[in-house]
């Protein structure tokens, strides 16, 4: 093969194809490989798509990519056994066009954003495998070689967008191997409902679109977050915990799924759909803390490889498909410049980086997942006690209301003292201000 390119990108997800669309739209010579047998082959799982981030790259998608609905409503619930409490907050002005986000199946839109890679003129190899890094005598990064005879394919720049694990910079020594005690492993169903169905069960019309993030019990005890989304004709359905805790515990996450499935405020949203369905994927959620070194001599990370997750947010899409956007305008900038993809030229991306969203968000929740793992009480004991001050207070069973307020304070102090409740505060605010 031995062929030379500008730029190599590995990987066609979101971020990868955020980067070769950027790249090949202002004509660099670009390889984008991709070891399943086509772009979104490996995705089943219905996701969100935050609409600005692909709007910056392409400003009609709309009129062509495979949306399901779009989002009017958020629903957020903090469970316990047999109830939640929790809000919603549901728009018109988000009903209204150009909306601002969607639900999506994967698999659907990864083949779609592939097609417009490729119609702006990056070359796709598919069913390939990168197996090591090219570098020259300094160690600088000048290709990849791939399981193809004669598989060495040189350009000035790799961006790796592998996935989680990033097993192509884990193997070349460019970030440590994924710890459990910063990824979280999520499994994900997708439920096969009439479209009239879907809509009478949400309050929905249309091409409206209703999100479910859920936590408390349905973790059992464990770092987590489970949720539901709307399809056209399905549902999404989901849950997450931090490996570490799915280890110690010794619980399969389909078992986790199908408890949570089970609970009487999730069941009657999914009763007598099709499960058809069914996948796992390693989610990066150590945060800021937790990201690697993100270039090197010749190589940048981005998306999931790099860490970018928020995970208070559940926003993945958007941080993948910005960084793949900026470590391919950096590129676009040296090379134009004349300029190797050196370490130090490709600096600019991290300064890009810093000054976006992406790095300010995750800088602002940075304490949370230390917060979270040492804090358990956030998880074990305040979704139960929140519910039962609901029920306490919506109850009409002859008690005064000062004795329910005396009654909900007293069950609080027995699971945390005064102190503790102020500790609690103090370091949840912390944790994300």
């Amino acid at each position: 093969m031995s062929e030379k390119f500008d730029v190599i990108v590995v990987g066609a997800g979101p971020a990868g194809n955020a980067a070769a669309y950027t790249l090949a739209k202002a004509g660099i010579n670009v390889l984008q490989i991709e070891r399943g047998e086509y772009p979104g082959s490996k995705n089943v799982q219905g996701a969100i798509l935050y609409a600005d981030a692909l709007e910056r790259l392409i400003p009609d998608f709309r009129d062509s990519a495979p949306l399901e609905r779009h989002i009017i409503e958020q629903r957020m619930w903090v469970l316990d056994e047999d109830s939640y409490i929790g809000g919603h907050y549901r728009s018109a002005e988000f009903a209204r066009p150009p909306h601002n986000r969607y639900t999506i199946i994967r698999a659907r839109f990864d083949k779609w954003f592939s097609d417009q890679v490729q119609k702006a003129g990056a070359l796709l190899l598919c069913e390939t495998t990168v197996k090591a890094l090219l570098r020259d005598v300094q160690g600088k990064v000048i290709g990849v070689e791939v399981d193809r005879e004669d598989g060495r394919i040189y350009a000035d720049a790799v961006i790796l967008a592998d996935g989680a694990n990033s097993l192509v910079a884990t193997r070349a020594g460019l970030r440590q191997d994924i710890r459990a005690e910063t990824a979280a492993l999520a499994v994900k169903e997708v439920i096969f409902l009439p479209k009239e169905t879907v809509d009478a069960r949400f309050n929905l019309s249309g091409q409206e679109g209703a999100v479910i993030e859920m936590l408390g019990s349905i973790s059992q005890g464990m770092v987590g977050t489970g949720f539901l989304y709307t399809n056209k004709d399905s549902i999404s359905i989901g849950i997450g915990c931090m490996l570490s805790d799915l280890k110690r515990q010794h619980l399969a996450p389909v078992e986790l799924l199908e408890r949570m499935k089970a609970h009487p405020a999730i069941a009657p949203l999914i009763a007598g759909g099709e499960p058809r369905e069914y996948a796992a994927h390693l989610i990066p959620e150590g945060g800021y803390d937790a990201l690697p070194q993100l270039y090197g001599e010749g190589w940048m990370l981005v998306g999931d490889s790099a860490g970018f997750v928020n995970a208070v947010h559940r926003e993945g899409s958007n941080l993948a498909m910005t960084s793949g956007q900026m470590a391919a305008e950096t590129l676009i900038e040296l090379l134009r410049e004349k300029r190797p993809a050196t370490a130090a030229n490709l600096a600019r991306y991290r300064a890009r980086l810093d000054a976006s969203f992406v790095m300010k968000d995750l800088k602002k929740y940075r304490r949370l997942p230390e917060t979270l793992d040492r804090q358990r009480q956030f998880i074990n004991d305040y979704p139960a006690l929140l519910n039962q001050a609901a029920h306490t207070m919506l109850r009409v069973d002859g008690m005064d209301k000062r004795h329910k307020e005396k009654e909900i304070f007293n069950a609080f102090r027995e699971r945390r003292s005064l102190l503790g409740l102020l500790g609690d505060a103090y370091h949840l605010w912390r944790a994300t201000r």
